[in-house]
């Protein structure tokens, strides 16, 4: 038995082999897919397009909006005169916040030390101006707060009239210090490339296999269906581990994600996954006759795994119908897994239930796989 199956898989890495372009398919898009996700993937607002309607002509609304400029968030592109064109600047896509500073600004800003601030977001794409509602908030306050403080030589708090009592937030976030939205979103990318990769491997090689003809004749040469199932598949199965140890050090050494847990949870939690990941193009495969049927399976199961994982919407705000088909998705245990292995450094004590459910699945998608492969057999 095993010697037909390390035949089955010389055969295999023999065929990439003759394939001169194989290990650059393999590899190529891999790293392009990698930097370009790692750079674009993204909660982080830069350089938002920002209109400035400033009725107040005061050095306070002048730092007010060198606040705005200096945070990086926001580039001033337009300054107008009229709300008419504030409004012609959104309606335009010239900028997609509006700023408007009312006359008195200043004067109410030293007085009352309550001075309004209109904002106004285009809210198309509601993500990005929740996100820059936030960004304002935080450099309003703490512009607020620099004119709010004692100047010099004024009388100490104690003795100043009408103190308003406060408390001061300080927040300490664990894991990640500096909330680098990077390092949350690159082991998703890590785990969604590898679930494509190997699925898509998978599902097009063992239909190539019966495009050609020749399944046939492997499946009555001696060699049993369990033997070429698991030659057929194993090879991918370390392509798989290659891809995520190649996909990992970029995200390490290129991205600076700190990798804070153990090497052999990480490779644990892979051959895991990829079981569920080859079972799944397993799957496939016996549903499809053509390469083109092959695709289109691969898209209709893979994009909603990647959707329904967790990796960019949190698993809690969905329905329930939707929250009950993510608990056959390894895509989302093996998420929970890279992110803690990365960030927390914990091991299998701490993540058993993740890595109990990505066994599960593998064990059952592989069975179901095998038995639908050998009914489509015969």
């Amino acid at each position: 038995m095993f010697e037909r199956i390390r035949v089955m898989l010389f055969k295999e890495f023999l065929q990439i082999r003759r394939d001169r372009w194989a290990m650059l398919r393999l590899v190529l898009p891999l790293v392009l897919q990698m930097l370009v996700f790692g750079y674009a993937a993204t909660f982080t607002v830069h350089h938002a397009a920002t209109v400035v309607l400033d009725l107040d002509h005061s050095q306070a609304s002048r730092a007010m909006v060198s606040r705005f400029v200096a945070s990086g968030h926001f580039d001033v592109v337009e300054q107008v005169s009229t709300e008419a064109a504030l409004r012609q600047a959104l309606d335009d896509d010239r900028a997609v916040i509006g700023l408007r500073i009312d006359a008195g600004f200043s004067r109410a800003l030293l007085g009352a030390g309550n001075a309004p601030l209109q904002v106004v977001v285009d809210g198309t794409n509601s993500n990005t101006a929740l996100i820059a509602l936030g960004y304002v908030g935080q450099i309003a306050a703490a512009f607020g707060s620099a004119y709010a403080a004692p100047l010099p030589g004024a009388l100490p708090r104690a003795l100043s009239p009408a103190v308003v009592p406060s408390i001061q937030l300080q927040a300490t976030p664990w894991f990640n210090a500096g909330l680098e939205d990077r390092w949350f979103f690159i082991p998703g990318v890590i785990g969604s490339l590898a679930l494509l990769q190997v699925v898509s491997l998978t599902a097009f090689a063992i239909v190539r296999e019966r495009e050609v003809g020749t399944l046939e004749q492997i499946m009555v040469s001696p060699i049993r269906p369990v033997e070429f199932i698991l030659g057929k598949t194993l090879p991918f199965l370390l392509i798989g581990l290659a891809d995520i140890a190649l996909v990992s050090a970029i995200g390490v050494f290129w991205f600076g994600v700190p990798l804070r847990g153990s090497l052999g949870t990480m490779l644990l939690a892979a051959v895991l996954f990829l079981g569920a990941a080859v079972g799944l193009g397993l799957l496939l495969s016996t549903f499809s006759r053509t390469q083109q049927q092959a695709f289109a399976l691969n898209f209709f199961f893979v994009n909603p795994f990647f959707i329904l994982s967790g990796f960019a919407f949190p698993i809690a705000a969905m329905p329930a119908a939707l929250r009950a088909f993510t608990l056959i998705n390894p895509l989302r245990y093996y998420l929970v897994v890279l992110r803690a292995v990365f960030l927390k450094g914990v091991g299998p004590a701490a993540l058993w239930p993740e890595l109990g459910a990505l066994a599960l699945l593998a064990a059952a998608m592989l069975g179901i796989s095998v038995l639908r492969f050998r009914a489509s057999m015969d």
